[in-house]
């Protein structure tokens, strides 16, 4: 039988290699900006064209490369970071596999231009697939460019594999956030379609975050900082109220490298265990630094997964910085045991100590004006008479009041209405104007109202949204939704990875009753707004229905636009404390009956619950 077994031609291996360390544009723009920090670089510079499937260009002016580091660059397995497998456990820069360049070069036409700090001249190397095309000297500046086109040329399957240039650019975005949070100090840009996204110059932390997210972010904010001899833990967190539906801003550095990890993300969870609803989740962007023995950095090429040595102990260590930071700056309930009455200390030993007494003032009335309180003492307050009982008994006596006083009950009472039973309301009031009169407002958040044999509680809220859930859902299917302009347009600023997902939800917001356009890189501005919105936060409610995309995967055009309208809806809606005439909340009451499921929120929550007069009376056995 003849051999099957052979060694593939290193073009193949190359492109099948390359799948682990490129699957789509943004991976080949996060191994060359690590790269370029790599050569301690204080600016980067990165350009995109068509979301990266056409050109990616990152320029640094770093250290630079000779001409034999060039060329040796571009093989396989060829590194200037580790030379022994014991380094990688020393290991403190991005790279150590020497697999991007070659990787990247397999399945791309690739041009690098860099030069050494100090030389006269450069290097200028031209691959495609693999295959130097040429290398010659050039002028050029210190440190180096690289330049990628046509990404996945030569495999066109893997091509039709990637996303729509909204989707790429998305990730791409999320790439470049990520290093250049990583390194505050370093100034970067980026550029797509030759418009300017970012220009970040050398900063702090706090103001990195600040310049990526948006000015909004500066509030949000709460420092972290823990440190002990196992690790150094530095940051921020968000404040509770900032909570997000979709788990975007969560950032955890080990080394200035990201990394993800379930397990210390459960961490910072149940540190706002208490503070958060159970599907927001926290905002935070942690660093830790600790001995790079201690971890493992070589579990996958992209270097996004690394082992702990003391995971359990580093999970605790967040979870009390965290929390102490949340309650330090009054975030969260903290105990302050010389302030808390609860805590206060035992009287001296010296003195006697008596039981405290009580009694009750027999002519004692509320409505008298001279009445004076009953008086709580311990030995030396007089006592009532003989007779008399601290707790009523045949010793507590209720005289009868004088008749000023009497007059004084009448008055009172007078001016409380007699409420008639079912049967008198019938013939007093008509039929149709029963539900007018009513309805009793508890606590500016329910409504309350008799109803058969028992009571019906219905939260005013949600009935509201309910109401304007179904009146919103019923103009989208009629493709009839009432609109208002603005006296003032209103400008909303975004994130730049927040404004390229906005975008794709303008075709949308514009069918749901929105007037906005494209306002520069970053911008929309708002024209018109659905007619149920009154005095509406723009910033928020556009943000808030944002976030509603991002956590819903679903592709139904249909059900985005519902999830959306009960956002809106939420919005719109009455809110906890408003205060109802009687007629307002009988219309309020006639609409919600007037919808299809009137018993539920758009949320899936109640909205009415009935207690039947057998449940009242089991409340007050």
């Amino acid at each position: 039988m003849a051999d099957i077994i052979r060694l593939l031609p290193d073009n193949v291996a190359n492109q099948i290699a390359a799948g682990e360390v490129v699957q789509r544009p943004a991976s080949v723009v996060k191994e060359l900006l690590e790269n370029s920090v790599d050569a301690d670089a204080s600016e980067v510079h990165l350009v995109v064209n068509e979301s990266g499937k056409t050109l990616i260009q990152v320029s640094d002016n770093g250290k630079g490369m000779s001409e034999t580091d060039a060329r040796m660059a571009l093989e396989r397995h060829a590194t200037s970071k580790i030379q022994k497998a014991e380094d990688i456990f020393s290991i403190l820069t991005k790279g150590f596999r020497g697999e991007a360049l070659a990787s990247i070069a397999a399945v791309a036409k690739l041009q690098m231009r860099t030069r050494l700090r100090g030389s006269e001249l450069g290097t200028e190397l031209k691959v495609a697939a693999n295959e130097i095309e040429s290398q010659e000297f050039c002028q050029c500046p210190e440190g180096t460019t690289i330049k990628v086109q046509n990404l996945f040329y030569n495999i066109p399957a893997r091509r039709n594999f990637l996303k729509s240039n909204q989707v790429e650019l998305r990730h791409i975005i999320d790439e470049f956030e990520r290093v250049a949070m990583a390194h505050p100090e370093v100034a970067f840009r980026f550029e797509h379609n030759n418009s300017e996204l970012f220009h970040l110059e050398p900063s702090t932390l706090r103001q990195r975050i600040v310049n990526i997210f948006g000015k909004r972010y500066n509030e949000k904010l709460v420092p972290v900082s823990e440190d002990t001899e196992l690790i150094k833990l530095e940051g921020f967190v968000g404040k509770p109220e900032f909570a997000k539906k979709s788990r975007g801003e969560q950032f955890f550095f080990v080394n200035h490298r990201y990394i993800r990890n379930p397990y210390l993300h459960k961490a910072v969870q149940k540190a706002f265990e208490g503070l958060l609803q159970d599907d927001s989740h926290p905002s935070y962007f942690l660093f830790m630094e600790l001995d790079p023995a201690r971890i493992d950095v070589n579990i996958h090429p992209t270097k996004t997964e690394i082992k702990f040595e003391d995971e359990r102990v580093i999970h605790s260590i967040i979870r009390t910085a965290v929390k102490h930071s949340l309650g330090q700056y009054n975030i969260a309930p903290s105990l302050d045991f010389e302030h808390d009455q609860q805590y206060a200390p035992p009287p001296p030993t010296h003195k006697s100590v008596e039981a405290p007494g009580i009694y009750i003032d027999p002519n004692f009335n509320p409505f008298h004006k001279e009445a004076e309180k009953p008086a709580v003492s311990g030995s030396n307050t007089s006592r009532p008479s003989s007779g008399s009982s601290s707790f009523g008994g045949s010793g507590y006596s209720n005289p009868r009041p004088t008749s000023r006083e009497s007059h004084q009950w009448e008055s009172l009472l007078s001016q409380i209405p007699e409420i008639p039973d079912e049967a008198e309301q019938s013939q007093l009031i008509p039929e149709e104007g029963l539900n007018k009169v009513a309805y009793i407002q508890v606590g500016r958040k329910y409504l309350l109202k008799a109803h058969g044999e028992g009571l019906m509680l219905i939260h005013q809220a949600r009935a509201h949204q309910r109401i304007i859930f179904e009146k919103m859902m019923a103009s989208l299917a009629n493709q009839q939704v009432a609109a208002q302009q603005l006296l003032f347009p209103v400008q909303v600023t975004f994130s730049a990875g927040d404004f390229s997902q906005i975008k794709e939800l303008l075709p949308t917001l514009r069918e749901m009753g929105f007037d906005l356009d494209e306002f520069g890189q970053k911008e929309l501005i708002v024209h018109g707004i659905p007619l149920f919105l009154e005095n509406p936060d723009l910033d928020q409610i556009l943000h808030q229905l944002l976030e509603e995309a991002k956590d819903y995967n679903s592709h139904s055009k249909e059900e985005l636009q519902e999830k959306m309208a009960a956002e809106m809806a939420k919005v719109a809606a009455l809110k906890v404390g408003t205060v109802l005439e009687p007629q307002a909340m009988a219309h309020l009451v006639d609409e919600l009956f007037g919808c299809s499921s009137p018993y539920i929120s758009p949320e899936g929550r109640p909205t009415i619950i009935n207690l039947a007069l057998n449940d009242l009376d089991k409340t007050f056995t």
